[in-house]
């Protein structure tokens, strides 16, 4: 099993960390030049739709749909979660401080990218058992296969299978697995105890559908966003002396190589990028196909208004979580320390800043960023299971994820969590593909978008003319 094992993540290894990462760079890099820096453009008016009117009262929207801010913080949901504890750790221990500006590189590029994917997804989205549904096997069956029919659907069929095994099932078996560590680490309960009490928990959200878990991220996600940021900054006060030299080895190290210090192996520029980029693209996941899912069904007067408060999420995500995080780390030279990795790295840097209490905390953290993530790629998997099964295919697929919650709690199996991140890098490629054929229609639909506020009148979109 460990050769298999070793098999896999060498394929996946490659793929994500060469294939990938000309993806998903190039398609940031087209659609920031297609989109004329829409990131720089559009900032201003992208925070405003996000939240402008978040405190006035809601509208009444389609039935089935979320309003804009839910389905970002679904979105968010997903974005945010052990990756920006553990994953920018390890970016920062084996790239350097350097890979956090590759990181932050990367999240403006992927900003353009995101847009493109909520854009369609609104385009293309149906309505299915009352509620609405949409993402890359929509826009793939759709939108490519009207040039294209059966590699359209051939590729929608792909994609959607892939992101159900690689999200909806074994990737929060994974989640499962980081929270039932975390909370068995610092409090000692049980990892069976805690893996029921995931189920029970998510279960009660996934069976409210589309509406419940869209209530239940505008509730929990800024709460636990908030608690984060409010953290690394009390840490980052605490170091504040520290906080300018760690900007100039941040910058400095981006380019230049940085000699071995205590644990720290030291790190070339090539390895800095490297480990930024990838970080930075696994983190807020634009390009990937996932959070398009919950932009899909997000209440909006026009795409493009989507497509901006899409953006915002990746804003969040990278810029401001990862940074939060990568910050903590380099102030008290966590990343330094022999013999840490991941989540360990990240837990030392506030424990150096508030005790053990500081690692208790940082297990808190953990907890919601994985739960979160559990209900967000449950939702994106649940998307697909009606793409390809319709309704019926709805309660087969929660009762095997509830289950595999508690599980994916009790022990990891490598080959598993392998295949969940192969399957993972593979289900990318027909979502750039069918974000490339597309990009015409993204550049119609922004320019259309840009005529309406231009002219002052009220913002209008027609679907059935563009779907």
């Amino acid at each position: 099993m460990q050769a298999l094992q070793d098999l896999i993540e060498l394929i996946d290894g490659f793929i994500s960390g060469y294939i990938l990462v000309a993806l998903l760079l190039g398609a940031g890099v087209y659609f920031t030049l297609r989109l004329g820096f829409l990131q720089i453009s559009k900032f201003g008016p992208g925070m405003k739709l996000t939240f402008g009117d978040l405190f006035k009262k809601e509208e009444k929207g389609d039935e089935g749909s979320l309003s804009s801010f839910q389905a970002l913080a679904t979105a968010i949901a997903a974005q945010v979660g052990t990756g920006n504890i553990g994953g920018v750790a390890t970016a920062v221990t084996l790239g350097g401080p350097g890979a956090i500006f590759w990181m932050w590189v990367t999240a403006f590029l992927g900003m353009s990218t995101i847009f493109a994917e909520a854009v369609l997804a609104q385009i293309f989205r149906e309505k299915r058992g009352g509620e609405y549904v949409g993402g890359p096997a929509f826009y793939l069956r759709k939108g490519l296969g009207k040039k294209n029919p059966a590699l359209g659907k051939f590729l929608a069929g792909t994609f959607a299978v892939l992101i159900v095994i690689a999200l909806g099932i074994i990737g929060n078996m994974v989640q499962s697995n980081s929270i039932a560590d975390a909370i068995n680490n610092s409090f000692g309960v049980p990892k069976l105890v805690v893996g029921i009490a995931i189920a029970l928990a998510a279960g009660l959200i996934f069976i409210g559908g589309v509406q419940r878990i869209g209530k239940f991220a505008e509730m929990v996600v800024p709460a636990m966003a908030v608690l984060y940021i409010l953290g690394a900054l009390g840490l980052l006060i605490k170091f504040a002396p520290a906080v300018p030299g760690a900007f100039v080895i941040i910058f400095k190290s981006a380019f230049t190589p940085i000699a071995a210090v205590g644990g720290f192996a030291g790190a070339i520029v090539k390895q800095a990028v490297k480990m930024g980029v990838q970080r930075g693209l696994f983190s807020n996941e634009a390009g990937m196909g996932s959070t398009p899912h919950a932009h899909a069904v997000a209440n909006v007067k026009h795409p493009a208004e989507q497509g901006l408060t899409a953006f915002i999420g990746v804003f969040i995500d990278t810029i401001v979580v990862c940074s939060a995080t990568a910050l903590s780390i380099v102030v008290t030279k966590a990343y330094e320390v022999e013999g840490l990795l991941g989540v360990r790295v990240t837990q030392h840097a506030f424990t150096e800043a508030f005790g053990p209490a500081g690692g208790a905390f940082l297990a808190v953290c953990l907890t919601f960023f994985a739960f979160t993530t559990i209900v967000g790629w449950y939702y994106f998997g649940e998307a697909n299971i009606r793409y390809l099964f319709g309704h019926k295919g709805l309660v087969p697929y929660r009762i095997i994820a509830v289950l595999g919650i508690v599980f994916g709690a009790l022990q990891e199996v490598g080959v598993v969590w392998a295949l969940s991140g192969l399957f993972n890098s593979l289900m990318v490629i027909p979502n750039i593909i069918g974000l490339m054929v597309l990009s015409p229609l993204v550049v119609m639909v922004y320019q259309d978008y840009n005529r309406q506020i231009a002219e002052g009148g009220e913002i209008y979109f027609d679907y059935e003319k563009y779907s």
